[in-house]
């Protein structure tokens, strides 16, 4: 397993990003956490082709909203990625112990959510564009989670 950050999606909604966040955790070691509702099923066609067969290669646990989430995840640091964060995501410095958490790919994270996280970070972006793909988001702050680990893939 590796010495890298899980990764947190809020209700997410479309299930072809979901699939290449699972191939990307399967391939980086992160575990994915999921936070109802989502906008399909976990055994959606689309959401499996684009996982490919990495499904099982994965530590996949799902909440049934945010509360139940924070409740579980009390002693962890929660690090959301919004396009409004008040500094870059390579500026703070992640453990394995840090939760990623990424909004659904329509609303973002609620105020609701944002209250009560320890961070927000954002990834930058040229003036005039709203937002990144969901899975290519992830892609970029996990890595950098990772990098950071000297992309250690022991524990």
């Amino acid at each position: 397993m590796a010495n890298i950050s899980d990764v947190v999606l809020f209700e997410p909604e479309i299930p072809q990003n979901t699939g290449n966040i699972i191939r990307l955790c399967a391939n980086t070691g992160a575990k994915l956490h999921l936070i109802y509702p989502l906008g399909f099923v976990l055994n959606d066609k689309k959401m499996k082709r684009a996982g490919l067969d990495y499904h099982d290669d994965v530590e996949i646990i799902t909440y049934i909203n945010w509360d139940d989430f924070k409740y579980k995840n009390l002693s962890r640091r929660l690090i959301a990625i919004e396009t409004n964060g008040s500094s870059l995501y390579d500026k703070i410095l992640y453990t394995n112990q840090d939760m990623l958490i990424f909004g659904s790919e329509t609303k973002g994270l609620s105020g609701y959510v944002l209250n009560q996280v320890d961070f927000i970070v954002s990834i930058p972006m040229i003036l005039g564009q709203r937002s990144l793909n969901l899975s290519n988001s992830v892609s970029v702050v996990l890595f950098e989670s990772w990098r950071q680990n000297n992309f250690n893939i022991e524990d």
